[in-house]
């Protein structure tokens, strides 16, 4: 097992300046120029193996830690770089008003500019990272040999819409670790572990208030969401590399799979699981994906 050391033993940090240079240097456009105006993030991630490139996003209010099941096959057959989002897990937390989308997007692909050096990566994303991963996609498809989207946060409708706006109504009018967690009951299989549960209850207790608030409503709201409704439908047709959409609603799988054009795409129904799929069918979920990318 390869293994890249960068000041920690398994363990890598962004620096501001240099990586937000890369990025100008890569893009001379106004979104690139944006990214260095605004400071990408110093981000905690672990690099190890080697092989084909592939990076682990992590979603809203987790960190690195939930790909746990995952990583020991992953590692040991790719370089696999699992990182930290800005204000999750041990990475930097930024100041209010700094958990947009946006925000996200330019973390991640200041990273894969400083990593891919001229090569691709396929990027696995769970629920917010999973769309984060498909905005890289769409924004930088010169460094995104695909997606693994693991329920992610892509092609809602209905009543989930609903039930968005009022978590994201609670996130700002009450104890916004709470309001996650309510969510997050409802998003639980009956197999669910229950040590998972408060697991992921305990660990957003512990996160700064801002970045619980700020970071889910605009996945799915106000200009520029691609979440929900038909902005969702018209981001992912647009989407010019394979996708591998795991989701657990059938009608959000058959709404979406006319939605991926590349002939590699696919979206796959995963019932009998929780939102955390690659948690409660860890094993499937893990030699899935990775056949997936294995017919890359």
């Amino acid at each position: 097992m390869d293994v890249n050391y960068s000041g920690w033993s398994r363990r890598d940090t962004l620096m501001l300046g240099g990586v937000a240079a890369a990025v100008t240097m890569t893009k001379g456009t106004a979104s690139a120029k944006a990214a260095v105006r605004r400071p990408v993030a110093k981000l905690f991630m672990t690099d190890v193996g080697r092989g084909r490139n592939v990076l682990l996003i992590h979603g809203w209010v987790c960190d690195s830690n939930d790909w746990s099941w995952q990583l020991p096959t992953f590692e040991g057959k790719y370089r696999t770089v699992a990182v930290d989002l800005r204000g999750h897990g041990r990475s930097e937390v930024k100041p209010s008003g700094s958990y947009m989308p946006t925000d996200y997007v330019a973390d991640i692909e200041a990273l894969m500019v400083e990593k891919a050096r001229g090569e691709k990566f396929v990027v696995m994303g769970h629920s917010m990272g999973g769309q984060i991963a498909a905005r890289v996609a769409a924004k930088r498809p010169d460094l995104v040999a695909g997606v693994v989207s693991v329920d992610g946060a892509l092609g809602f409708d209905g009543p989930a819409v609903d039930l968005f706006a009022k978590t994201n109504h609670n996130l700002m009018a009450e104890n916004p670790a709470a309001a996650a967690e309510a969510l997050f009951k409802l998003a639980y299989a009956p197999t669910t572990d229950p040590a998972l549960e408060r697991w992921h209850g305990r660990r957003v207790e512990g996160m700064p208030p801002d970045v619980v608030r700020e970071s889910f409503g605009p996945l799915f709201f106000g200009p520029g969401q691609v979440g929900v409704g038909a902005a969702s439908a018209a981001f992912c047709k647009s989407l010019t590399v394979p996708v591998y959409h795991l989701c657990r609603d059938p009608a959000q799988a058959d709404r979406m799979r006319p939605w991926f054009t590349h002939p590699k795409s696919q979206v796959d129904l995963w019932p009998h699981s929780g939102h955390w799929i690659m948690q409660d069918r860890a094993e499937a979920m893990t030699l899935a994906a990775s056949d997936w990318i294995d017919a890359l």
